[in-house]
């Protein structure tokens, strides 16, 4: 923590990047204003209590440390302080809350029986607390059938690697066609898979709220059950690839895009039609892992498939753990304005590689919002 506060020098870079800067326009919403806070209340010059609300309002996009001419690692203070903060200054009614959350969204079984309940609730939403509405208005309308995945998958294509992958928790629910596209797009590529049936969450989302114990406790049972004699551990979500970099996992961890860019792709790939593309750079991809080239070169790889840029593209688009639910005004002017970008580049389809990034767009714009797995795989399917 005090190296990412000494090494700060208060240039203002950061705070073009801020999302939260962006909306609310306060120096205490920015890193540069954040930094400050903290170091006062580790300094007892404020309390955390008062420092908190600030720190909260944090998306963690990380954008502050691009950004940075001076390197500050803002994710070396911030995690910890959430972490600190936690124990000493939260209320116990909004600590237990929050812990619930994070234990329902962790556990793909839980997070489908809350869903189910959710939307049987939504008829009397009405009268129910004003942050138990927003909690229930981002349900989706209809939950896609469960896709139970294999142990194994062999390669379908003369065999060039073998991975494990990490199955994730609520894009299980959500979004189980991103693991299929995933296992299909790796075995078409000579990609054998394996999915470790004791796996479970990776402890990005504990870390990323502030329960670093919790978070650290997960990742050490994933890192016990995942095999060491495989090439790499393939993540298709960039908060899990982020979180999982800084583990002490056997053997390495890739995102799904980069893995695939350094093995390369066996051609030919098409769309079915002159199709516009818009790819949208997660932010603990982009960020977090620094990852943004490899997902357009594959896209570019699509015959028919045309890649535009969306201006301001780096901008968070307001997903990030709870914040959906803990900040939902916040989020949702960054929906917004995410969505009017995408609107300005003239895309027919938005793809990113982040089921929080899917979710949130999806639900401000009307055209298709895809993950990079989806659209590979299915150019697969088109191509002769």
């Amino acid at each position: 923590m005090a190296r990412a506060v000494t090494t700060c020098v208060h240039c203002g870079f950061c705070l073009a990047a801020c999302p939260t800067y962006k909306v609310l326009g306060e120096e205490m919403d920015s890193p540069r204003g954040r930094i400050v806070l903290m170091k006062q209340a580790l300094e007892g010059e404020l309390s955390i209590g008062e420092v908190l609300p600030y720190i909260d309002r944090c998306l963690g996009c990380l954008a502050c440390e691009t950004a940075c001419p001076s390197g500050v690692r803002y994710r070396e203070l911030v995690v910890p302080f959430r972490s600190l903060a936690e124990s000493k200054a939260r209320p116990a009614g909004e600590r237990w809350l929050r812990h619930a959350l994070v234990s329902v969204l962790e556990s793909p079984t839980r997070f489908r029986a809350a869903s189910t309940a959710g939307r049987l609730a939504q008829g009397v939403a009405r009268w129910l607390p004003s942050r138990l509405r927003g909690m229930l208005a981002l349900l989706p309308r209809t939950m896609p059938p469960a896709e139970p995945l294999p142990e194994r998958v062999a390669a379908t294509a003369p065999r060039r690697a073998r991975v494990a992958l990490l199955a994730g928790c609520v894009q299980r629910v959500l979004r189980p066609s991103i693991n299929t596209a995933t296992l299909r797009l790796l075995a078409a590529n000579g990609v054998e898979v394996i999915v470790p049936r004791s796996q479970g969450c990776c402890g990005a989302l504990a870390q990323h709220t502030g329960l670093e114990a919790h978070g650290a406790t997960l990742a050490a049972h994933n890192a016990s059950v995942f095999p060491a004699d495989v090439d790499a551990i393939v993540t298709n979500a960039a908060g899990c690839g982020s979180a999982m970099k800084a583990g002490a996992y056997a053997a390495p961890v890739r995102d799904v895009a980069e893995f695939l860019d350094a093995l390369g792709l066996i051609t030919p790939l098409a769309w079915p039609h002159p199709t516009t593309i818009a790819y949208h750079d997660a932010c603990h991809l982009s960020h977090g892992q620094g990852v943004r080239a490899a997902p357009r070169r594959l896209l570019q790889q699509i015959e028919h498939v045309s890649l535009v840029e969306i201006p301001d593209g780096e901008m968070c688009c307001g997903s990030a753990g709870l914040y959906n639910l803990e900040h939902p005004d916040t989020a949702a002017a960054l929906g917004r304005r995410k969505a009017l970008a995408i609107a300005a580049s003239g895309a027919d389809m938005v793809v990113s590689g982040n089921i929080g990034c899917v979710t949130q767009i999806e639900a401000y714009l009307e055209i298709p919002v895809r993950h990079t797995v989806e659209v590979l795989n299915s150019a697969y399917s088109v191509a002769p």
